[in-house]
């Protein structure tokens, strides 16, 4: 499995704690899935790997690029 890293380069592991800017708002929520090849993508219903899968704040089941995510469920407390 190739290796899932934050916006600052932190290792993303299953069950950690991430969140993202998103719309003005911010989606945070426990990792459930990593997603690293197309044919894992087709499977969960996601485009263009890899991506991160996580339960956000309502419940949601959201795709993210590992990039754009930071550890912690505030994304506007960047350290």
């Amino acid at each position: 499995m190739s290796s899932f890293t934050d916006k600052h380069g932190q290792e993303i592991d299953m069950g950690d704690t991430v969140s993202a800017k998103a719309r003005g708002g911010k989606h945070a929520g426990e990792v459930i899935d990593l997603v690293s090849t197309k044919g894992e993508a087709e499977e969960r219903g996601v485009k263009i790997p890899p991506k991160v899968i996580l339960r956000d704040q309502h419940g949601h089941e959201k795709a993210h690029n590992p990039g754009t995510l930071i550890h912690g469920d505030d994304p506007r407390k960047e350290e």
